[in-house]
């Protein structure tokens, strides 16, 4: 009896003692067949069951159900059969829905207690995803705008960006750390309370020790013109505290979200193979929803009352989920594997050339996407932007970065790996090159705003298309059994190679002339030259794309090609990650306390 799990019609005989699939009567508890009222099992007619892809599942002692969807797994198409919630009209023989249950909702029962996320002891962890959203969202505008009122060289400004997201680059020491050093016998709860407690402290100190509001000014221009200024007060924090205290911040809020990330991996393993994928897909969807909502009250917050209410925010609400943290259900004194088994395990795995040679492609791919860093103060000081039209550049460019990754999940999720990237690539230069229109006034009748904001947005439409095929090649790559530890150091290589890059374009800025006063007086030949250097190396990285499999098929098949294990391919992996890493911290703390030290303006 063949179906589509898309959606399909099973045709069945009840006269057949052997019925498939069967369904669950809701009142007797037993599996059966509903017929039209009667029970007889020797009634001929047929019964047609439409079966549509909704997304819960019958009983779970059903042997023919389960058997079912281990052979057909609906990893990507999403679809299950609901029998539970399904009811079948014994006068004309049609299914109908049962009456919405919110019990249900809030609570599956189709999934075991430890991954319905709404309970009392997991609540945490969709809170930690929409936690790190909101705080995202919140940080965003203000890291993007603040500096340029403290009077920040661009160097510092990209640096300050850089400092919030440099400890995402350790995330896999702060896995090891919470895997062999347990708390008070937990290895999870204990490291995310610190986590959190970190970033409230971070910005708490900035807020109760420095000035944060924010006054304006007339002034008399060159050509005489009135303009308006920003004018900070003298107890306003240094550029090396405000950067001290936001890498802080930045620090407690990567350790918290890598103790969620491990407590989702762990908690992955206990789904059903239907319902595989759906504990991080949802706790994700938390995540971009509190970054896009974040976002918009962030501006709006620093345009009407100053930087000193978004930080009051980023200060307190660390503090909210503290309580929830507590009731986190962890397993208390469990078994710690050894540093040498888990260091033996990441070796093993980076040896394997299905994961040295695409991620290679990824690091070195990420490494060339370098950004114009002088991009922002020419916005503000030669177009004149406001810090808010700034920020809303910030806010569209988020919907449009979330908007990609769905359009990727249900349109593109089929297509060749290869071919987004090199797709993406190219119309990202595209992208690019037209803000040489932008500095040029060439905007074909639009204002600057919304030529500027069509560039900035788009470009990270295609980024967020981009996203998805990365972080599923990542979870192909995981071993069973150490899903937490390898997706870690799978991202920490993603996220050093993306703060290389920023590290990178702050060294571009001595190339040209593209300081504040330069852009002051119009002379933008150096922010022309800069902008097509920097499109360039973003394009040059598709030359690589054969390095990237096609398919999840191909790049298990890399295993068995030449040179499928590799300890000179491994070795070399590991080195080139770390020293990355430190890398871009010297060159961000001196980007900080010795501005100008490379030679940028």
């Amino acid at each position: 009896m063949p179906f589509c799990f898309d959606c399909c019609v099973v045709t069945f005989n009840k006269s057949s003692r052997t019925v498939s699939p069967m369904t669950k009567d809701a009142n007797s508890g037993d599996n059966s067949v509903h017929g039209n009222g009667n029970g007889n099992g020797n009634d001929a007619e047929s019964i047609e069951i439409e079966m549509k892809p909704l997304t819960k599942y019958g009983s779970q002692d059903n042997d023919f159900e389960n058997e079912m969807f281990l052979d057909e797994p609906s990893t990507e198409t999403e679809c299950g059969v609901v029998i539970g919630n399904k009811q079948i009209d014994d006068s004309s023989n049609t299914t109908i829905d049962a009456p919405w249950n919110l019990t249900d909702w809030l609570y599956p029962p189709q999934l075991p207690p430890e991954l319905q996320l709404l309970r009392k002891e997991n609540i945490a962890i969709p809170a930690c995803y929409l936690l790190v959203g909101i705080l995202q969202g919140l940080s965003g505008p203000l890291m993007n705008v603040y500096p340029m009122d403290l009077n920040a060289t661009e160097a510092q400004q990209t640096t300050i960006s850089t400092l919030k997201s440099l400890p995402a680059s350790l995330k896999l020491i702060f896995g090891f750390i919470s895997d062999n050093y347990p708390i008070l016998g937990y290895r999870r709860k204990s490291y995310m309370l610190i986590g959190w407690a970190l970033s409230a402290a971070a910005f708490g100190t900035l807020l109760f020790t420095s000035d944060l509001t924010l006054s304006e000014e007339e002034f008399v221009k060159d050509n005489g013109d009135i303009g308006m200024r920003t004018v900070v007060p003298p107890n306003a924090p240094t550029i090396p505290f405000f950067s001290l205290m936001t890498f802080l911040f930045g620090t407690g809020f990567w350790l918290a979200d890598v103790m969620g990330d491990s407590v989702v991996a762990e908690k992955a393993r206990l789904e059903p193979t239907y319902a595989k994928g759906a504990t991080q897909s949802s706790c994700y969807s938390y995540r971009f929803f509190g970054y896009m909502c974040a976002g918009p009250l962030s501006t709006g917050l620093y345009k009407w009352t100053g930087p000193g209410s978004v930080i009051f925010l980023l200060s307190v609400l660390p503090l909210s989920i503290l309580p929830l943290v507590f009731s986190l259900g962890e397993v208390r004194y469990g078994q710690v594997r050894s540093t040498k088994e888990q260091c033996q395990e990441i070796w093993t795995t980076v040896c394997s050339r299905s994961v040295w040679q695409p991620l290679a492609f990824v690091y070195v791919y990420n490494v060339l996407q370098v950004g114009n860093a002088a991009w922002n103060q020419y916005l503000l000081t030669t177009l004149e932007f406001s810090t808010t039209q700034i920020n809303l550049i910030y806010i569209a460019s988020s919907v449009l970065l979330y908007l990609g990754i769905i359009t990727y999940k249900h349109f593109m999720i089929n297509w060749s790996w290869r071919f987004v990237y090199v797709v993406c690539t190219l119309l990202n230069g595209f992208f690019s090159a037209m803000q040489i229109l932008l500095i040029l006034d060439i905007t074909f009748g639009l204002s600057p705003f919304l030529f500027a904001l069509g560039d900035d947005a788009f470009s990270d439409f295609l980024a967020g298309i981009q996203f998805l095929p990365t972080t599923i090649m990542m979870v192909n790559l995981c071993p069973e059994g150490s899903e937490g530890a390898s997706y870690a150091m799978f991202t920490t290589i993603n996220n050093s190679a993306l703060q290389v890059s920023r590290a990178v374009s702050t060294h571009l800025l001595g190339i040209w002339d593209v300081s504040k006063e330069t852009l002051e007086d119009h002379e933008l030949q150096g922010m022309i030259n800069l902008t097509i250097l920097t499109t360039v190396l973003q394009m040059s990285g598709i030359v690589l794309v054969r390095m990237l499999p096609r398919t999840k098929d191909e790049l298990f098949e890399l295993k068995n090609m030449n040179y499928g294990s590799s300890r000179v391919g491994g070795l070399i992996f590991l080195v080139i990650t770390f020293a990355s890493i430190l890398y871009s911290v010297t060159v961000g703390i001196l980007n900080v306390v010795a501005p100008g030290w490379s030679g940028e303006s």
